[in-house]
């Protein structure tokens, strides 16, 4: 099994987590947010900790809440991220509902992965524009990585202001032409599977519980497996790579695996983890990457 950490990240740092928090640098400013698998004690005080900060993030019972400022801090700010060998990706970041800013930084892995991939694919055939879908794509690392790689990238998300978010990262890294869409994973992805059609890479980063633009209503357990049945047949026979990634307190690495199986060449499990610097990994997702033909 794989563990996979991001190794080059200059404007993320998770500084300290534990007592289901974790402190964490974004460029500039440092938070404090919620972590339900930091089920250990931190390593620096509760002193040290809020000296650093410049915003906490306060739940409620509903897993909603407020940001309280500690120092000042504007409402939006920008990060970046150096793809290996690649351009940099630029991101907005903001103090979203929900404890999120609009990143999740132990995807950067699977961002270099992406442009990796797709960069061979382009290699092999220069006049190629291999086909990338992003779906429960958030604000489009994932799709940045793959069209600065040179990919017919569409994007998927069932929240219109999401959507919007990802455009600007797009423009704020200088790329153009993601195909945007607000949409049911699910029904997209059935669609696709009536018409024939085919792509050399897909991501697929689903939510524990979830709706689509209609409503429409996305359980984990329960929508998987039909969801990775279907994402199977849209992959290239001859070429393609496919990324299958969950964050569920519930969820095995061992589950990817039996969903994943059934595909013809190199399957690799794994968890992601970020490495605090006070103190230990703090895992964040297992994931599934197959390929075939690369």
């Amino acid at each position: 099994m794989d563990l996979l950490c991001p190794k080059h990240f200059p404007d993320y740092e998770l500084i300290d987590c534990g007592n289901f928090e974790k402190l964490e640098r974004f460029g500039k400013y440092i938070a404090i947010r919620p972590e339900p698998q930091a089920v250990w004690d931190r390593s620096l005080t509760s002193v040290q900790w809020e000296d650093k900060a410049h915003v906490r993030f306060i739940s409620n019972a509903n897993y909603e809440g407020t940001w309280k400022k500690l120092k000042p801090i504007p409402d939006s700010w920008q990060i970046s991220y150096p793809l290996p060998n690649g351009p940099v990706l630029n991101f907005k970041l903001a103090l979203a509902s929900f404890k999120h800013v609009g990143i999740f930084p132990e995807q950067a892995v699977h961002w270099d992965y992406i442009y990796d991939k797709i960069s061979k694919l382009k290699a092999a055939d220069k006049d190629s524009k291999p086909k990338f879908l992003n779906l429960f794509a958030y604000t489009g690392g994932a799709s940045l990585a793959a069209k600065a790689a040179g990919a017919d990238v569409i994007h998927l998300d069932a929240i219109r202001q999401i959507v919007t978010w990802a455009k600007g990262n797009m423009e704020l890294s200088g790329l153009t032409d993601i195909r945007w869409l607000i949409e049911d994973a699910m029904k997209f992805v059935k669609r696709e599977v009536k018409r024939g059609a085919k792509y050399q890479g897909i991501i697929l980063d689903p939510p524990a519980y979830g709706h689509g633009p209609n409503k429409e209503q996305w359980k984990l357990e329960d929508n998987i497996n039909e969801m990775v049945k279907n994402v199977l047949k849209l992959l290239d026979e001859r070429q393609h790579f496919i990324i299958l990634n969950t964050y569920s307190l519930s969820f095995s690495s061992l589950i990817i695996e039996n969903l994943m199986r059934r595909e013809k060449g190199e399957l690799r499990i794994g968890e992601l983890y970020l490495q605090a610097n006070e103190g230990g990994k703090l895992p964040l997702g297992v994931f599934g990457r197959h390929s075939r033909g690369l």
